[in-house]
């Protein structure tokens, strides 16, 4: 059958679908070669239509076990090609069954050049008989996606605290604010960790507090950092009690915290292939990346210094303040997929922090 993604721009890209159901969401593009189990199931792509820059995916399969949450995120998956074949189709049948719609055959290439130069894009993927009926498909489904709750990290966080414990007996205790958390985040701490408590990210400060953490870690999320509620307000009045590590939208909430200002950019980074200079750990590496938003530069106080670069762009990719007890790292140093390089930020946010 006829697939057709339509870009709410106007612009429309025509496939073959693969199954699922129409659906709409923010087209972006990730250039990752592997991982593509990690990537679906990780919370920060809420509402989201993934197009992926590799041809062939699903060509290794599926397990639960590399899963970062309990399901699928995505709205949407792109491919030039997918593995269908007698010895192996679990990911096409993995989304389909789930409703996740998936199109093969579109020019990823035009679409990822369109998506660069002209900007991320709400858009819908259908399946019509004509371009015409496509776009009116196209037309109410994007209507109806931008109406839902603006507050993505809510929508993607848990609504119970959750008590985990750690594998280093003598390891400190670590509060989580869930903005929408990747596994591996909460794994990397377990390994460092007595005990790890996972909150809300509406959770009041008097909560966090009475758990009596020796520090705080905010997590990675979907949207933009400015529509989240009550969480920034939450971790201003945080700030200075407890030493916290904030991970991409867990950054960018403690930027706002600090007084600092974010920005939407124009395409975003998402990848496994960023390359990054980090002054905390004195070295250069690859990274994970996943998301929309930066935070400016010249708007961060004088006491909050920037540690880590994205070196594609001179974005900033992180910052450290010794006197308010904060590191914030706008990628993902768990990875998952990805590099490993940075996971050594874990251990300087629990030896040299806490």
């Amino acid at each position: 059958m006829t697939a057709y993604l339509v870009l709410e721009s106007g612009e429309v890209y025509k496939g073959v679908w693969q199954g699922g159901e129409d659906r709409a969401g923010e087209v972006v593009f990730n250039t990752s070669h592997s991982g593509y189990e990690e990537i679906a199931t990780d919370p920060s792509y809420f509402s989201q239509i993934l197009v992926l820059t590799a041809p062939m995916q699903g060509n290794y399969g599926v397990s639960d076990e590399v899963w970062e949450s309990r399901k699928i995120w995505i709205e949407g998956f792109i491919c030039l090609e997918i593995q269908d074949s007698e010895r192996d189709h679990a990911w096409k049948e993995r989304l389909t069954t789930q409703s996740i719609p998936l199109v093969t055959e579109i020019d990823t290439r035009a679409l990822v050049m369109r998506l660069r130069s002209g900007g991320t894009s709400w858009g819908a993927l259908v399946k019509a008989k004509s371009e015409v009926e496509a776009c009116e498909k196209a037309k109410t489904l994007i209507a109806a996606k931008k109406h839902q709750e603006t507050d993505w990290v809510y929508v993607a966080s848990r609504k119970t605290a959750e008590v985990r414990k750690g594998n280093n007996m003598v390891g400190p205790k670590i509060a989580v604010l869930d903005f929408g958390s990747k596994e591996n985040i909460l794994r990397e701490l377990e390994l460092r960790c007595s005990e790890i408590k996972i909150f809300n990210s509406r959770s009041s400060v008097q909560e966090i507090l009475d758990y009596k953490p020796d520090g705080i870690m905010l997590t990675n999320g979907p949207g933009n950092p400015e529509d989240v509620k009550i969480s920034i307000g939450t971790v201003r009045e945080l700030l200075g009690a407890k030493p916290i590590f904030g991970i991409c939208m867990g950054h960018q909430i403690l930027a706002l915290a600090l007084g600092a200002e974010t920005y939407k950019m124009k395409f975003g980074h998402r990848g496994s292939n960023h390359p990054i200079q980090d002054d905390l750990l004195k070295q250069i590496y690859v990274t994970s990346q996943n998301h929309g938003y930066a935070v400016k530069e010249s708007s961060l106080p004088a006491d909050v210094k920037v540690t880590q670069r994205n070196l594609n762009d001179s974005t900033v990719a992180g910052f450290y303040s010794e006197k308010r007890k904060c590191l914030g790292i706008q990628y993902h140093p768990e990875s998952c997929p990805g590099p490993h390089e940075a996971t050594a930020l874990f251990d300087y946010f629990v030896e040299r922090m806490l």
